[in-house]
């Protein structure tokens, strides 16, 4: 009978140590429209996003709807955001500002991971039908709940093309 219950409880302890890892990095790879959230190079979840609605390319300048390319940081959250939470992401970095300039244009901000607009959670998966952001990663809320769970402030996040 003992053995039964530290059988048991030790068939439980992987699945409960695994909920509770937190993700050390993000990879959104835009082409394929996934967010990948890693802990110690493993794979914890992967979602389906949707992006700035300009998905092809670098974001450039403000207004252009593309989602930016690159490594930046997950630097803060607002659980009170016209979308469904929204962690923000690093951009612009240095190289992104000094692009602009060379342009003679604003590099643009305030990219988010972020869930639906706030009183349009029942599209739900739907939203990926199309890119709709204006430079953003969008998920659902309810995946939005989980990303806002197991990503802390300051990891890196990769935006590859």
């Amino acid at each position: 009978m003992l053995m039964l219950l530290l059988f048991g409880m030790l068939a439980g302890f992987p699945a409960h140590a695994a909920s509770q890892m937190k993700a050390d990095q993000v990879v959104v790879v835009k082409s394929s429209r996934t967010l990948t959230l890693l802990s110690q190079g493993k794979t914890l979840r992967t979602y389906k996003v949707a992006l700035g609605a300009s998905p092809v390319g670098a974001k450039q300048q403000q207004g252009d709807h593309r989602t930016p390319e690159g490594r930046y940081i997950l630097d803060r959250r607002n659980p009170h955001s016209r979308f469904y939470k929204a962690i923000h992401v690093s951009y612009p970095n240095e190289k992104d500002k000094r692009q602009a300039a060379k342009l003679g244009v604003s590099p643009g901000g305030d990219i988010m991971i972020h869930g639906l607009p706030n009183g349009f959670g029942w599209l739900g998966e739907s939203h990926r039908a199309q890119d709709w952001t204006d430079g953003c990663i969008a998920v659902t809320n309810k995946e939005m709940d989980e990303i806002w769970d197991l990503v802390a402030d300051g990891i890196p996040i990769d935006i590859k093309p």
